[in-house]
């Protein structure tokens, strides 16, 4: 107990050493909130529960005296730190992926946001729309920082501009390039017929099949935008940072793609303004 006293004596010690100890603190304590928020409700966290069950049965032989088993479980623990890697490269990828948007670091910082006209939101709310209609599955993937050329790559390159008959033509069940994703950057449909990765979290339920989790899939490993359309139930979702979000209409979807990818600008005229009178108070 006074041992447990000391330490917390340190922590409220008013000095630089104790305040580093406090943010060292926190800075772990964010992280492995973070680590355990990514795994949670992947494939990543069923090996991390097995990895307990592998400890505990590790300490209980000890404890036990069964000699054999735990000879072969401390064995064992030598090739620990490959097979974690080879387990966890999905995940570790994704992480190192995703510490860009810990919300440490943002496109905005880095210079690599982009943002969309609304002539493009609209049309792309147009063909969601009428898809949505018609029962016809689309999947709309629209870049933001993170640029998806490995994903185009094993697309058709299209390199037209977007627009409502384009996309409802390309994902027509008579055409070849409707089975896949579409790839918006910027103001062009930059190719279609994309494979895009596969979520494997288990929260999501059983009424969402392989285009779901594709959408969800890109949207984990990306900053992107998914506009998926259901054939089934005639539904428009979004996919946005491994979340979906359903939504009620077109003006519902296209009021959150102009939320999402319209960029505001600072007011120019406004700042031009306030520095007038400044100098105008001044003189």
């Amino acid at each position: 107990m006074d041992v447990i006293f000391s330490r917390l004596g340190i922590l409220l010690d008013p000095s630089w050493r104790g305040l580093v100890h406090v943010i060292d603190i926190l800075l772990v304590t964010y992280l492995t909130y973070r680590l355990l928020k990514l795994v949670r409700g992947t494939r990543a966290w069923r090996v991390i529960l097995g990895l307990g069950v592998f400890v505990a049965a590790l300490a209980l032989s000890e404890y036990l005296g069964l000699r054999t088993l735990h000879w072969i479980l401390d064995k064992a623990t030598v090739l620990a730190p490959v097979a974690l890697v080879i387990l966890f490269l999905p995940e570790l990828r994704q992480a190192i992926d995703g510490f860009a948007r810990l919300g440490l670091w943002s496109g905005r910082l880095i210079g690599g946001e982009t943002s969309l006209e609304e002539q493009i939101i609209d049309q792309i709310a147009e063909a969601a729309g009428e898809m949505a209609d018609d029962r016809t599955g689309a999947l709309i993937v629209i870049e933001r920082s993170n640029r998806l050329d490995d994903i185009a790559a094993n697309g058709v390159p299209v390199h037209a501009d977007v627009t409502a008959p384009l996309l409802g033509a390309i994902f027509y069940e008579g055409n070849p390039l409707h089975d896949g994703a579409v790839i918006v950057r910027n103001k062009e449909v930059l190719a279609a017929a994309c494979r895009l990765p596969m979520s494997e979290s288990i929260t999501i339920g059983d009424k969402y099949h392989m285009r779901h989790r594709a959408g969800i899939g890109i949207s984990e490993q990306s900053d992107a935008v998914v506009v998926i359309v259901s054939e089934e139930r005639g539904t428009v979702q979004l996919a946005i940072d491994g979340e979906l979000i359903i939504l009620t209409d077109q003006e519902d979807l296209a009021a959150r793609l102009r939320q999402e990818l319209i960029v505001q600008k600072p007011d120019r005229t406004k700042f031009l303004r306030k520095k007038a009178t400044t100098q105008e108070e001044a003189s």
